[in-house]
């Protein structure tokens, strides 16, 4: 049997380290796989064509908000060209934050979300007054990262007005509140691989232009798992992989933060389990088709 020759979208110009990359390199040839990482922005069209592989998996194509319908186009032609992972019907789905107030409308608690259009007049004074809101994040619809991503309380109004306007100006943007737990314990990334919750991450708070900073969670509760699947199913995809960010209320309950079906990074250097599970998966499709 030949061996499989799969792709690893990436970027021309990678904006920090993929941790991910090397031990999932290491795990595909492993397996018997060839691997390749192909930047899906390389100017030369013929070094980031997949007609020779048999396979793509997005990996850190991080810098897609750049120029969102280039990225579109090459992900129609890279399924066009072999098997892509995630599909990218799942991705133009997923590239827009308005998803977030999809899941929401189907039961999904987020944290409450205000999706205002490019060029569209808003006042944050009074955003924050109709929902008594006194802190909040200010951020594009399309993003990664913390990309353009803001936090404002009462007193800087006037400097969150005039970065939300020059947002709007260019792009959507999402106005939320920012939520207290946040500042005690971040975010709790829930890796989801192949239908399995399998390990969950703790990201301490990041805005434009800092670093992330990780922990690997313990232990996770049955409804951890739960919540990552009534989120998959609202959104009414099986991923090969996803991550769902949570927010873990004071009162226990969880908040949706974001569901990453494009480019999350899925922290495989905290759990060799999920790396072998996520190999064995993608190997298991392709020789299934």
């Amino acid at each position: 049997m030949s061996k499989l020759r799969i792709a690893l979208a990436g970027m021309a110009d990678l904006s920090e380290p993929d941790h991910d990359e090397a031990p999932l390199r290491e795990a595909l040839e492993r397996a018997g796989c060839e691997t390749h990482v192909v930047a899906w922005d390389d100017p030369d069209p013929a070094r980031r064509s997949l007609a020779e592989f048999d396979a793509c998996v997005l990996r850190a194509t991080w810098n897609y908000f750049e120029d969102p319908d280039g990225f579109l186009d090459w992900l129609d032609d890279a399924e066009r060209a072999c098997r892509l992972h995630n599909s990218a019907a799942a991705v133009r789905w997923n590239l827009h934050k308005r998803y977030l107030l999809q899941l929401a409308a189907s039961g999904v608690p987020i944290i409450p979300t205000v999706c205002l259009e490019a060029d569209e007049g808003a006042s944050l004074h009074a955003l924050l007054d109709e929902r008594g809101w006194d802190d909040v994040v200010v951020k594009p619809a399309v993003s990664a990262g913390s990309f353009l991503t803001r936090r404002f309380g009462a007193h800087e109004l006037r400097e969150g007005q005039e970065f939300l306007d020059e947002g709007l100006a260019e792009r959507d943007m999402l106005v939320q509140p920012f939520v207290e737990e946040v500042d005690d314990g971040g975010e709790l990334a829930l890796v989801w691989i192949d239908g399995e919750l399998t390990h969950g991450v703790e990201k301490a708070p990041r805005f434009d232009g800092a670093d992330e900073r990780v922990t690997r969670r313990p232990s996770l509760e049955p409804r951890h798992r739960d919540f990552a699947e009534a989120c998959l199913a609202a959104a009414g995809v099986d991923p090969l992989y996803a991550r769902v960010d949570v927010i873990e209320r004071a009162d226990g309950e969880l908040w949706l933060s974001e569901l990453e079906l494009i480019e999350p990074s899925l922290f495989f250097p905290h759990s060799p389990e999920a790396l072998e599970r996520f190999s064995s998966a993608l190997l298991r499709r392709l020789r299934g088709a």
